[in-house]
């Protein structure tokens, strides 16, 4: 006679935080089977879950700044493992008090009813190569920053009106003569200095970064999208992932924050819905591509041009970024080169 199997199915959710994770499991049911908060160990948590295993079906983590090493040990011991989005959950709103324990089981809950909003478990090994670019991008916005305070600086105390271009071509014996008093020089000597080390931190990076990923087939066609050179096209590349992950161009455009995130009513606007829902890398990359596309191809010049005197500058290249998200959709799908008369005719 052979032993009874067991029927029942676990699922467990798991709230994360910076100094504890909150589990919470569940069985099909929904009937609440045990709930425990435990520190930031891998092995406590695997030896928590350990008794539940043979039942335990699913597991989901809040998608948090710190999800890597749990969601990866996670896996690594066998458990079955979903990263759950916190944009796009969202409660009963009648409840009137919620914490940890509530969230867990919320998480859990959303799991076994097959509702749970998810991210994307990017593969380990590439991880640290997408990070790099996103750090990347990080220091060429603190470049800007330095660039315009040095910028605000001289028009403060000069009245010299100096473009970010030039200044950027400054040497540090232009920036001393700049400015009479010597505090104002060592000053700006200092941020003259920050400027170049930023400089140098973008383009090893860059190089580093081009250096560890080679753009797959499908993905050296990006290149032939305007405005897309290498360094955006592994961005695009790590940041994207399989693009079978979206049903449509008008959904890859949505990721990619190029479209509005309005609200109406009977033809009346009602607000806004979530604006950070999707990938916040992919819409600088877009924006990015637009900028240089509109300086550099005539056709897209004009097209750029009549859609900023409708409207103005900001929703024209938002307009620019959305078109070339969605043409960037079926490059990768259908596996195929840019084409400037399907996108602008």
């Amino acid at each position: 006679m052979e032993p009874k199997t067991s029927t029942t199915q676990l699922y467990c959710g798991m709230d994360l935080h910076s100094n504890n994770v909150y589990c919470a499991i569940i069985d099909q049911s929904g009937g609440r089977r045990a709930k425990k908060r435990l520190p930031l160990d891998i092995e406590r948590i695997i030896n928590y879950l350990e008794p539940y295993r043979g039942e335990l079906k699913e597991t989901a983590v809040e998608s948090t700044y710190n999800w890597y090493w749990l969601v990866d040990g996670l896996q690594e011991a066998g458990f079955h493992v979903r990263l759950a989005n916190p944009a796009a959950m969202s409660q009963y709103s009648g409840i009137k008090q919620t914490d940890d324990q509530s969230d867990a089981f919320w998480i859990a809950q959303m799991l076994q009813l097959g509702i749970l909003p998810e991210g994307y478990i990017y593969p380990k090994q590439l991880r640290p190569v997408r990070d790099m670019l996103r750090r990347r991008r990080l220091v060429i916005e603190q470049r800007t920053q330095t660039l315009l305070c040095l910028q605000s600086m001289i028009a403060r105390n000069t009245a010299k009106k100096v473009s970010v271009t030039n200044l950027k071509k400054w040497t540090p014996k232009e920036v001393k003569t700049c400015f009479e008093h010597p505090h104002l020089k060592q000053t700006a000597s200092s941020m003259r200095k920050m400027i170049s080390t930023q400089d140098d931190v973008i383009e090893y990076l860059g190089v580093q970064a081009e250096g560890m990923v080679k753009l797959s087939q499908s993905y050296r066609r990006l290149l032939t999208a305007p405005g897309i050179g290498t360094v955006l096209g592994v961005t695009i590349m790590l940041e994207t992932g399989p693009i079978e992950r979206f049903q449509s161009a008008g959904c890859y455009a949505s990721y990619c924050r190029a479209v509005s995130s309005s609200r109406t009513s009977n033809d009346k606007k009602k607000g806004g819905n979530n604006k950070k829902n999707g990938n916040k890398y992919l819409a600088w990359a877009f924006v990015e591509a637009a900028n240089h596309a509109q300086q550099h191809y005539p056709q897209i010049r004009h097209w750029f041009d009549k859609k900023k005197s409708a409207t103005n500058r900001i929703v024209a290249v938002k307009s620019l970024a959305c078109k070339l998200s969605k043409a960037v959709y079926y490059i990768l799908r259908d596996d195929t080169e840019f084409n400037m008369n399907k996108m602008f005719g």
